[in-house]
C-alpha cells in the first residue's frame, strides 16, 4: 500500500511524503513494517517528527441514531529531528507493534468489511500535516481462527462484522471500541436464536471471548451473554467443535421453552457442518439462503456500508452489554 502526496501545509514546492507498508496481513499483537519516504521540494525544511496513527472506521450509537467515522487507536513516533534538503530524499523505516485488540479484517484472505488504516503525520515548519488513509490487513490469531472455524464446522454462517464505539462492561477491554462478528445460527438452533455476536479481546496471555445471543422475536428473554478465556497455548490440543458447541448450548438454553426443537447431537466435531473444511461451500443462514464461504464459515455479503466518516476526534460514548 502506497500513497504519495504534497504536504498541504507547505503548498506548491514543498516536500512530498510516501508511506509504503510491507505486503501481507499481520496478526493482532504482531509487527507492522514499512517506511516513510520524504522527498524535498524547492527549499530545505526541518522535519521535527514523523508519527504513525492507526485508525479504524467505527460505528457510534446516539439518541438521534447512529453515525460512523474514523477513530484513532494507536500512535507511534517513528522518526524526526532531521533536515530535508532541497530536492533531497530521506527514508524512515519503521516497525510498530499492533495492539492485541486490533480488529481482524481478513479471514483466509477474504475481507470482512472492517476498515483499518495508517495515517502518517509529519511535523514540519511548525505545522502538522496529517496524511491520507493507507489500509492494512489483519488476520486472526490461531485461537480466533480456531473458534471461527469451529462455528463454520458446526453449520453456523457469517453475517457481518463491525466495530462499535464503547466498552464491554466487566471485560479487560483496552481499546475505545470492540469488534462484533455476527453469525447466523446453525439449523439446530434456528428456532431459538436469531444470531450470535462474537467479540475477541486478545491480550498477551490469551483471548477473552464474549458471546451474545439474540433470541427469536417474541421470546420475552433478554439477550443471553457468556464469556470464556482461552490461552494461546490451548489451541493445538483442544477439540474446538465440542467446546464451541458447549458454549452455544449454554446460550440457547436461555430460550429452551420458546422453540420447537428438543435437543441436538454434537459429539466430537459432529455438528450440522461436520467434516466441512476451510473454504468448503455450505448452504445456511436465515431463510435458507445459500451463501459463500469465508474460511470455514459461510459468508453472507461482506458488509461495506458507504457513509460519511468523522475525522480524527474520537466520540465520547459507552455501550453496555450484559
Amino acid at each position: 500500500m502506497v500513497f504519495k502526496r504534497l504536504l498541504g501545509s507547505l503548498g506548491v514546492g514543498g516536500p512530498t511524503v510516501e508511506t509504503v507498508l510491507e505486503s501481507g496481513a499481520v496478526l493482532p499483537g504482531g509487527t507492522l513494517r514499512g517506511e516513510v519516504r520524504l522527498a524535498g521540494g524547492s527549499s530545505a525544511y526541518d522535519i521535527d517528527r514523523v508519527t504513525l496513527e492507526l485508525v479504524a472506521r467505527v460505528e457510534a450509537e446516539h439518541t438521534e441514531g447512529e453515525s460512523e467515522g474514523f477513530v484513532s487507536f494507536a500512535r507511534y513516533e517513528v522518526g524526526g529531528g532531521f533536515r530535508l534538503g532541497e530536492e533531497d530524499s530521506y527514508r524512515v523505516p519503521f516497525e510498530v507493534t499492533l495492539p492485541w485488540e486490533t480488529p481482524v479484517n481478513q479471514l483466509h484472505g477474504e475481507p470482512l468489511g472492517i476498515h483499518l488504516g495508517v495515517r502518517t503525520e509529519v511535523d514540519v515548519a511548525g505545522a502538522k500535516d496529517k496524511g491520507d488513509f493507507d489500509p492494512f490487513a489483519v488476520r486472526p490469531l490461531p485461537v480466533q481462527e480456531a473458534v471461527l472455524e469451529a462455528f463454520g464446522q458446526l453449520g453456523f454462517g457469517f453475517r457481518s462484522a463491525d466495530l462499535e464505539l464503547g466498552h464491554i462492561n466487566g471485560s479487560g477491554q483496552q481499546l475505545p471500541f470492540y469488534q462484533e462478528i455476527e453469525i447466523i445460527p446453525a439449523p439446530a438452533y434456528a428456532d431459538r436464536l436469531n444470531e450470535i455476536e462474537v467479540t475477541f479481546l486478545a491480550h498477551p496471555g490469551g483471548t477473552e471471548i464474549v458471546l451474545e445471543a439474540d433470541g427469536r422475536g417474541g421470546s420475552g428473554v433478554d439477550d443471553a451473554l457468556n464469556r470464556h478465556s482461552v490461552g494461546h497455548d490451548e489451541v493445538a490440543h483442544t477439540d474446538w467443535n465440542t467446546v464451541v458447541a458447549g458454549w452455544v448450548d449454554q446460550l440457547a438454553s436461555r430460550y429452551a421453552g420458546y422453540g420447537h426443537g428438543h435437543g441436538h447431537e454434537h459429539g466430537h466435531g459432529h455438528g450440522s457442518g461436520s467434516g466441512m473444511s476451510t473454504g468448503a461451500m455450505v448452504a445456511a443462514g436465515a431463510a435458507g439462503l445459500a451463501v459463500g464461504v469465508v474460511g470455514g464459515m459461510v459468508a453472507a455479503e461482506v458488509v461495506d456500508e458507504v457513509g460519511d466518516f468523522f475525522e480524527g476526534d474520537e466520540e465520547e460514548g459507552e455501550e453496555e452489554e450484559g
